[in-house]
């Protein structure tokens, strides 16, 4: 049952059904999304009447490429939802041996085995020869922090090798000074993530970065609506820095708060964002059936069954939590 709950968060319908008598609404805590969603503008009604306006993707690509700090606006391209991004760049790089440094989300290595290509484990300190380097930064499920030099090397590296530097910066938004969006072209292609930070991943909004070619290609593929109205309505959210920042502060307080949460409910926490964290517990997997039995669903590992990933709770379920692992 753990692995069936460890290949993502989110398997609310899932959870329902093998803990029939869990108390509810259930808290999901399984996924590093911001509980404190924005609340700025929706799509209308007549939005959802008829196809997105190329010209609206446009003006949102060209928004996002400004809070990232692209001055191209020919190196962006919207999808629906990095992981859209993230399953199609076999098919844009046709590359066939690329190297993943983890561990980290096995969507990556999950996509490029679909395409057929070779998948080979590296790390920071080891880095073997690859069409294609596949680095998440921050890292999930640790949230460890490769630095810029770091990520300027490997580039060389790959620049001078032909090959591809692929940074997936989906929970960036709460450390934006270790992105490296602002150089994404020629063999750098940068992922990023609206939903997240911003508290709506039902939008399924999402973005690539990278050479102007790559990105005409992406463009070819997804047609001329990429994403929905919704999607291009939330995207103002891109244009409210003074929101942004105000939220980066109270995600951190709130992620210190479950640090300590965690702490005193005997747990070590061993790295994260301030979207989620990571804790150690021994017998974890018992933690997380308990935790279920609650009515609160975290992500467990089916490979390191020590460990259990957190979401931050929103407000209101604090209490439920802290009365649980206190029973635990």
């Amino acid at each position: 049952m753990i692995r069936g709950f460890s290949r993502h968060g989110g398997r609310l319908a899932q959870a329902r059904a093998a803990y029939p008598h869990a108390p509810g609404p259930w808290i999901d805590l399984s996924t590093g999304i911001n509980p404190h969603p924005w609340t700025g503008r929706r799509a209308m009604s007549a939005d959802l009447s008829r196809l997105p306006d190329p010209a609206a993707v446009t003006a949102l690509e060209a928004s996002a490429a400004r809070a990232f700090g692209l001055s191209d606006p020919e190196r962006i391209a919207a999808v629906a939802g990095a992981e859209t991004g993230l399953r199609l760049l076999p098919i844009l790089t046709g590359a066939r041996r690329v190297a993943i440094i983890g561990p980290t989300y096995g969507g990556h290595a999950e996509a490029w085995a679909a395409a057929g290509a070779e998948v080979v484990e590296a790390s920071q300190g080891v880095i073997p020869d690859a069409e294609v380097i596949v680095i998440v930064n921050p890292n999930n499920p640790d949230g460890s922090i490769a630095s810029i030099d770091f990520l300027r090397d490997l580039l060389d590296y790959q620049n001078a090798r032909k090959g591809w530097l692929i940074v997936d910066e989906s929970f960036i938004e709460t450390t934006p000074a270790h992105s490296i969006s602002a150089r994404a072209g020629d063999r750098l292609v940068v992922l990023r993530s609206f939903g997240k930070f911003y508290g709506l991943p039902g939008v399924r909004l999402g973005f690539m970065l990278g050479d102007p070619e790559l990105v005409a290609r992406l463009k070819l593929l997804t047609g001329d609506w990429p994403v929905s109205a919704e999607a291009i309505a939330a995207g103002a959210a891109y244009d409210d820095a003074a929101w942004a920042d105000d939220m980066r502060a109270k995600l951190s307080r709130d992620a210190r708060r479950l640090d300590r949460t965690l702490t005193e409910a005997g747990m070590e926490v061993i790295g994260g964002t301030d979207l989620f964290r990571l804790a150690a517990a021994p017998k974890a997997d018992r933690l997380f059936d308990h935790l279920c039995q609650a009515g609160i669903l975290t992500r467990p590992f089916a490979d390191a069954p020590d460990f259990l990933r957190f979401g931050l709770p929103p407000l209101g379920a604090w209490k439920r939590l802290e009365q649980a692992l206190e029973a635990a």
